[in-house]
């Protein structure tokens, strides 16, 4: 069974980074795509940026393209995800998850996911 486990959250103040990182255990990742998604309060989870299971094709959100990152490391299971130029508004939770398949930014596709690490942009 695939285990996701998300670190790497934490307060940075506008304008600053972090590197999101998504541990995969119990099954190697490199077979499957991986996405993160976040979900702000009271609002929808939406599709951050997604990896193919090779990496060679990447998507992002609109809202973040240019500002994130996403990369993997099949050798070590963990997929990242860079994030600069931090924004108040991309505070939410953040959550990694897998998908033996295409990579994509809706998340009804995705079969296994993390438990979500929370990221919180403000001054």
């Amino acid at each position: 069974q695939l285990q996701l486990v998300e670190s790497g959250g934490g307060l940075v103040q506008p304008g600053g980074s972090l590197r999101l990182a998504c541990a995969a255990s119990g099954v190697t990742l490199d077979h499957y795509a991986v996405g993160w998604f976040r979900q702000a309060p009271g609002k929808e989870r939406e599709g951050v940026s997604c990896i193919s299971h090779s990496g060679g094709s990447t998507s992002y959100a609109a809202a973040v393209n240019g500002r994130f990152t996403i990369s993997r490391d099949n050798a070590k299971n963990t997929v990242y995800l860079q994030m600069n130029s931090l924004k108040p508004e991309d505070t939410a939770i953040y959550f990694c998850a897998a998908v033996w398949g295409m990579a994509t930014l809706k998340s009804n596709f995705y079969d296994y996911w993390g438990q979500g690490t929370q990221v919180t942009v403000s001054s």
